[in-house]
């Protein structure tokens, strides 16, 4: 279980990144605006699903790591790292599924917010996301050696 732990950061940071740097940026380069939108918006679902699996994961590995740091008198119960990944299932909850019905909203004209604030505010939920798994993953090695 601990080998888990630790390689799991790796490939999730890869698929952010992935996701970040060339599966949204490539569709609005070749397709139309409102086709790319479309092949975005599967892709973000996508990673949103595979988010939360990764951190639901990680999060009871990590709690299974603390537990038994403190059941060794080493350290507690509630962790650093349990405390990223409580971080990573917030940002993705929050920048995908809480406001991604509201950007569908403010299309459709409704709502406080327009639909760039919204895209701004999810943004950055996705990059605080990548920059915690990124630092579970620069620990994880850190850890391995």
């Amino acid at each position: 279980m601990q080998r888990l732990r630790l390689l799991l950061p790796g490939p999730w940071l890869g698929l952010l990144l992935t996701v970040a740097l060339v599966a949204t940026p490539a569709p609005f380069a070749t397709l139309a605006q409102a086709d790319a939108a479309r092949v975005v918006a599967r892709v973000l679902a996508h990673e949103a699903y595979a988010s939360l699996a990764f951190g639901v994961v990680l999060l009871l590995l990590e709690r299974r790591a603390a537990r038994g740091a403190a059941d060794a008198g080493t350290g507690s119960q509630f962790s650093a790292g349990m405390v990223m990944a409580l971080g990573t299932l917030f940002c993705t909850v929050a920048g995908y599924f809480a406001l991604q019905p509201m950007m569908a909203d403010a299309r459709a004209g409704q709502g406080a917010l327009s639909f760039a604030q919204l895209h701004a505010i999810s943004a950055g939920f996705y990059l605080v996301k990548t920059g915690l798994v990124a630092t579970l993953a620069w620990r994880a090695a850190g850890l391995s050696r």
